[in-house]
């Protein structure tokens, strides 16, 4: 496997919905020895360290419910300059902290893309579709709106202008287990790829997440991962505040995440909504790390042994 510069970018962004504790995801990352799991594997890592959002003024929201819109705004502005700044030196690693964090992330590595001349495609792991607006959100918790603004939809204005606008033919999501109404609306009128955990029952993880990747080989794309915790089923990660029962499955994780690094298409990855307020004794932690791993290139085979006595 190519040998990659990763750059450890820690996002403690703890406003993209009301349940606190995300802001300790990126300590626990490196708590659970992410940047030795990936120095072990022959790549090299630099450490950013934790950004802070920047401060901005913004209008108040036409949704009386949206939580925390200033330092939404903030961190998406940071984190699309961190990923422009970064991307061109490596491989950024962008280490949560809320889900409101691919705002930035996916649409600065887009930009890049686009610098890049080529074309730029999202691998949305999670149990949700996180397409909604902060006019459409009924919850008002805008960790379920990156999707929403990097495809161009309307009500972001209080947002930093999009770079560049990503295609939703280009996003493929896997894992769905919770979407709404709305949600159910946007997607149906429009070009996401959508895998259901359903359709992981009948047909596999590997045989949908394979045609996404031909697609993205066929026109030398690049691959943007976002990785929710909650993608995968509680029982295994349990450090997330929006668990929905019957998620991925340990060895599906893994899967998918050998097949990501087989193809060598992956220019850059969020880890997100660990919370470690939650977890049991880093159970949670670990195994992200673990499938960090195996996306930077260790094989089933080479998994260590963990104690948690």
């Amino acid at each position: 496997m190519t040998q990659k510069h990763c750059i450890l970018i820690g996002a403690p962004v703890d406003c993209g919905k009301r349940r606190r504790g995300c802001l300790m995801g990126p300590d626990a990352y490196r708590t659970a020895g992410l940047a030795e799991a990936i120095t072990a594997l022959g790549h090299s890592v630099a450490d950013w360290g934790n950004l802070t959002p920047a401060q901005v003024t913004v209008a108040e929201p036409r949704n009386p419910l949206v939580y925390k819109l200033a330092e939404n705004v903030g961190w998406t502005q940071t984190l699309m300059d961190a990923a422009q700044k970064a991307a061109p030196q490596g491989f950024p690693i962008f280490m949560g902290g809320d889900h409101a964090l691919a705002a930035g992330s996916v649409a600065g590595m887009a930009a890049h893309a686009q610098a890049a001349g080529r074309p730029f495609f999202a691998l949305w792991l999670d149990a949700h579709s996180d397409i909604h607006t902060p006019d459409t959100s009924d919850s008002g918790n805008l960790h379920g709106t990156p999707v929403g603004y990097v495809t161009g939809r309307r009500g972001f204005d209080a947002f930093p202008p999009l770079p560049v606008r990503v295609d939703p033919a280009n996003i493929c999501m896997i894992g769905l287990r919770s979407v709404d109404a709305a949600e159910h609306e946007i997607l149906a009128r429009g070009d996401v790829e959508l895998v259901d955990m359903r359709r992981i029952d009948e047909e596999g993880i590997s045989a949908p997440l394979q045609a996404f990747l031909d697609r993205v080989a066929a026109v030398g794309g690049m691959l943007h991962v976002s990785l929710d915790v909650d993608f995968l089923d509680p029982s295994v990660a349990p450090a997330v505040g929006t668990t929905v029962p019957g998620g991925a499955t340990v060895r599906e994780g893994h899967l998918v995440m050998e097949m990501l690094s087989d193809s060598g298409l992956v220019t850059s990855l969020d880890l997100v909504e660990l919370n470690p307020f939650l977890d049991d004794r880093g159970k949670t932690a670990n195994l992200m790390v673990d499938l960090t791993a195996s996306l930077l290139g260790r094989r089933v085979f080479d998994r260590p042994t963990r104690s948690y006595k």
